[in-house]
């Protein structure tokens, strides 16, 4: 089955950058899309990035634009967010998810664990 882990969340201050890694298993990982989502405390899981099969079409959701770029190795079976400037309204658990579509999506089946992500003001 796919399974997903997330690594590289941790606390950092306003203005400052983080690196989140999937690590993908269970399929052919260059075959799908690939995205990150997060869950603030007290708030609904939202969409946040999401990245087509071979990492050439992107959509970002406009909170994070010009901020976070999303990225794939394929041949490391790995999806990334790179996270600038963050703010403490970035707080919260970052999760990795992928769908059975070749395209990006807002949407995911697959769900990794989550990493906590803490931006101090």
């Amino acid at each position: 089955q796919v399974q997903l882990v997330e690594s590289g969340g941790g606390l950092v201050q306003a203005g400052g950058s983080l690196r989140l890694s999937c690590a993908a298993s269970g399929r052919t990982f260059s075959s799908y899309g690939m995205g990150w989502f997060r869950q603030a405390p007290g708030k609904e899981r939202e969409f946040v990035a999401a990245l087509d099969w071979s990492g050439g079409n992107a959509i970002y959701a406009d909170s994070v634009k010009g901020r976070f770029t999303i990225s794939r190795d394929n041949a490391k079976n790995t999806v990334y967010l790179q996270m600038n400037s963050l703010k403490p309204e970035d707080t919260a658990v970052y999760y990795c998810g992928t769908s059975d579509s070749r395209r990006p999506t807002r949407q995911a089946t697959y769900w990794g664990q989550g990493t906590q992500v803490t931006v101090s003001s």
